[in-house]
């Protein structure tokens, strides 16, 4: 067996090859090459934090994963990482348990690639302006996805806890010394969103972070921050202003996005505005962005798939690249 921390994985993995893989394995779901049932949740109420329990198979790949995944958002404020995990990948044609690998970086880059994928389809191809609301452990590989499929000129930055958007736009002109562009940090989340061609919401926020008649004509918004049916990031009046509401998968979103539950619950809104998963517009039985004009929204809660998906390029790259620690168990 075959152990890849997180150090090796970083070495290995781009953000570019991961929404390649991302956009595979969504064509893959559409076409019924997929299993992967309805992620078990423990919650720790205790500490207000919970662990997540992911099983997947992708047929056309020969894998099968686990991935347990910890979000302890109390960590945080001991210097400890908030998201923590691991994934578990099996040969699926022999059932050889081949590797187990951290999994913090790889769920932060495999759920941006989803966004990428989204942003690919559905955002105007001259996004410029990229408001970010909540910058998080999620926040930085939403960026990284958006900025390998747009090439922005302006990134502004939102956080209810200031200190973190000082973090994120410092840990941004790290990773991208060569780019021209500009970083701001913004107070007010509606003023960031007036000014977007595209909003990234990625908190745990159980309130809309702003209103949805500050929707400027031909916005693309990535919603993956609310997981849960409590959490709600966009209100009612951006789901009305939205001509294209699109999901990772409607048995996720409709189990457990509170930006679609908390309206439904209240019969304000139904799932007849769904304009479909996104691997139907991958697969081209839908169409992404057919106008400048349009509001879209993508809403991802994320499918285990997706791991098994990335987990199986990083250890057929690793065996390539004879990196990792060969384990006996």
């Amino acid at each position: 067996m075959l152990l890849l921390n997180e150090q090796t994985i970083r070495g290995l993995y781009k953000m570019k090859e991961c929404i390649l893989d991302v956009e595979k394995a969504f064509r893959y779901g559409t076409e019924g090459k997929t299993v992967a049932p309805i992620r078990m949740s423990i919650p720790h109420k205790k500490v207000g934090a919970e662990t997540l329990y992911m099983p997947s198979y992708i047929e056309p790949e020969n894998f099968t994963s686990v991935k347990v995944v910890s979000i302890f958002p109390n960590n945080a404020h001991v210097g400890r990482k908030v998201l923590q995990g691991i994934i578990l990948l099996t040969d699926a044609v022999n059932g050889e348990h081949v590797a187990i690998m951290d999994a913090s970086y790889l769920t932060v880059l495999r759920t941006g690639a989803s966004s990428g994928v989204a942003t690919k389809h559905l955002a105007r191809k001259e996004s410029k302006v990229c408001a970010v609301l909540g910058c998080g452990a999620q926040s930085l590989g939403q960026i990284q996805a958006v900025m390998a499929v747009r090439n922005l000129e302006h990134i502004i930055l939102y956080n209810r806890t200031i200190e973190k958007t000082d973090v994120l736009k410092e840990k941004l002109h790290e990773l991208y010394p060569q780019w021209n562009g500009i970083i701001t940090i913004q107070q007010d989340a509606n003023r960031a969103v007036q000014e977007a061609d595209i909003v990234i919401c990625s908190s745990k926020s159980p309130t809309p972070l702003f209103d949805g008649n500050v929707l400027k004509t031909g916005t693309h918004i990535n919603g993956i921050g609310s997981y849960q049916p409590h959490m709600q990031e966009v209100d009612l009046n951006t789901l009305y202003k939205c001509d294209k509401v699109v999901v990772d998968t409607m048995e996720g979103c409709l189990h457990e996005a509170g930006d679609f539950i908390v309206p439904m619950k209240e019969g304000k809104w139904g799932t007849d505005s769904i304009y479909g998963e996104i691997g139907d517009i991958v697969c081209g039985q839908k169409d992404g962005r057919t106008n400048q004009k349009e509001i879209t929204f993508y809403k991802s809660v994320g499918i285990s798939y997706l791991d098994t998906m990335v987990a199986q390029s990083v250890y057929k790259k690793a065996l390539k690249a004879g990196v990792g620690e060969i384990i006996n168990i």
